[in-house]
Formats: C-alpha cells, structure tokens, sequence
C-alpha cells in the first residue's frame, strides 16, 4: 500500500484537530535504524502536548531519524534523514500533504522564495534544491571537497552554508543562480550558525566530538560575512557536546548547549562566568529559543533509548514547564 492509500484508510471516520497558533512542533529523532521518529505539538497556551501525532492523523510511521523542520506559510517540511526524505504536513492540522524525494541523507531545509528551497545533506557532496508547492527537486548545488553541509543563514542573496564532518569550512552560495562562490575558514567542524542584529555571523564548532576530526577544539566563533575574517573566538569545553546555537528574539543574545545551558550578548568579549541552566547530569540534547518572547526550551535525551523531556524556561533561566516527548528530541520549530 502506498502512503496516499494507508492515509485515506486511517482517515475514514476522521475529524480534524486543530492545531494551536502559538505552539511548536518537537521533531523527535527517534534510534538509528530503527523507524521511530516521531513528531510532538506543544501548546504554549494550554500546556497540553500531543505526541506521535503525524502516525495519529496520518496512520504512517515517520521514518528513520527525525532531523529538522522547517515552515512556509501553512506547510511544515521535515526531513527524515536516514530515510532521504521530505514529509509536508499542514501545519493547522498535522495532516499529510505531500512529499520530496530522492535525497541522500536529508539534514536542513531554507526557503529562498516561495518557489525554490535547498535542503542540506550529511553524505551528498551536493545542496538540494525543490519546489515547496510542487514537492518536486529541480536541480542541486555541486559541493566537491565538501561531503556534509549543515545549517544555513541568508543576507542579501548570499547563503552561508556551514560544512560540519572533518571540515572547517562556510560555503558562499549566490542564490540567484544556485552557485558555490567563495569559502570561509572557521574552527573545527562547524555545525550551528545563527545572524544577529547586527547581520554578523556567529558559528558554532563542535571540534572532535561526534564526527570524525580527532583533537580539535571547541569554538564559538563570530565571523564579518563580508570580509570573511574571525572577529571573536571563545574556546568551549571540548570533552563536553558543544552544540545547538540559537539567537533570541532581539537578535543580541545567544544561547548554546556546552554540557550546561549557556547565554552570552553578542557584545560579550568574554564567556558568560555561569551558565543560565546548570545540567545535573543528564544529556541536554538540543536547544530552542522562542522567536516571540525568548523563552528558551531544552530537550533531555535522558539515556537515548525512553522518550525524552523538554524543559521550557523563560528567557531569565526561570523554569515554565516540563513536557514529555518521543524518543530524542532533536529539533524545535516554532508556529508564528
């Protein structure tokens, strides 16, 4: 049975839920190889969270490794990474509404327009590109030399595409004609990257841990676009994740996972003396801020295998809420 069929069989008899305007969707990686991604909806307002709810309105499994999930208008896209592919939901609610295939290893998505996207890809050596209203992949971007492409961030027509497995590398993309046209040297794999107020870049690099570059150190990193030079760079604990960089809703803060939970003005010249939540030795696994109001949520893997946590705190550190998920919560994306 096709994925159209196995939907229309489980809606049979169906009402539609609504979801939340002022919620955000939880995209649970699930194990490697074992299928059991999921998705989860938080209600901000309420406090109720929904889980497994594309397998609950859709009746089909979400596949192999939930990455990431990204939103145009009323349409979510996420990727499902070890099963190269793009689901599209509605985002009103959760219904399926399409899918991209023929990816290798899907990881990030970024609209240009209402008509071109690029999606990113960890084995590839190329960036993606598709049609977000027709779902169909129209071309991609040759990166020889670059086989992971990670997160990206746009300033005028330039994308800045970070290229994380044993790189040190921030690929210059012209968006107008989909082309590779320069390179900035950074620290050791560079993951995460976010602009700030000031469209200056800030980056991420994880060194060593969890790729395959042995004894590099963990950086966060800003970097001037326009001339490509380092302009600040703090060493992390690299015996600790280093990941997850995200920027508040003023654009002047950033938030980062290093073992704890950090925050630092883009001003600071000097790391934060403590961070604004302690870990008490659990696994904090990814890291969301809230494009509204800044509150920041923090997801606990706990030991990888139970469904995991997610801890909601104001901007200031002040504990919101605590909500239970699926299986490895890896990615926030946030309804506005």
């Amino acid at each position: 049975m096709n994925d159209n069929a196995w939907i229309d069989a489980h809606r049979q008899g169906q009402s539609d839920q609504l979801l939340s305007d002022a919620g955000v969707f939880i995209v649970n990686e699930g194990n490697f190889m074992s299928g059991n991604a999921t998705l989860s909806f938080y209600d901000k307002a309420t406090g109720k969270t929904s889980n497994n709810l594309f397998y609950s309105t859709n009746g089909l499994p979400l596949g192999d490794v939930g990455e990431s999930m990204s939103i145009l208008d009323s349409l979510g896209y996420i990727a499902i990474n070890n099963s190269g592919k793009i689901y599209v939901i509605n985002t009103e609610t959760g219904k399926y509404s399409g899918k991209i295939t023929g990816l290798t290893s899907p990881r990030y998505i970024h609209f240009v327009s209402k008509q071109k996207a690029y999606v990113t890809d960890l084995y590839a050596s190329a960036i993606t590109i598709f049609n977000p209203v027709t779902f169909q992949v129209t071309g991609n971007i040759p990166t020889p030399g670059h086989a992971s492409t990670e997160q990206m961030v746009q300033i005028g027509h330039t994308l800045y595409v970070t290229c994380w497995s044993a790189d040190n590398t921030i690929l210059k993309i012209d968006t107008e004609n989909d082309s590779v046209t320069g390179e900035i040297k950074v620290g050791t794999q560079p993951k995460s990257m976010v602009k700030d107020k000031n469209n200056q870049l800030w980056v991420l690099c994880d060194g060593s841990f969890g790729g395959t570059t042995s004894g590099g150190q963990a950086e966060l990193q800003q970097v001037n676009p326009e001339t490509g030079q380092i302009e600040k760079s703090f060493a992390l604990n690299s015996d600790n994740i280093a990941s997850d960089l995200t920027i508040n809703a003023a654009r002047d803060t950033l938030c980062f996972i290093n073992n704890d939970v950090w925050q630092m003005p883009v001003t600071a010249s000097q790391l934060p003396a403590a961070p604004v939540l302690k870990n008490p030795g659990t696994i904090y696994y990814s890291l969301g801020v809230d494009p509204d109001n800044s509150d920041i949520y923090v997801s606990d893997a706990i030991d990888y295998l139970q469904r995991g946590l997610v801890y909601r705190l104001t901007a200031k550190g002040v504990p919101v809420d605590t909500l239970k998920t699926g299986i490895i919560p890896g990615f926030f994306c946030f309804k506005q």
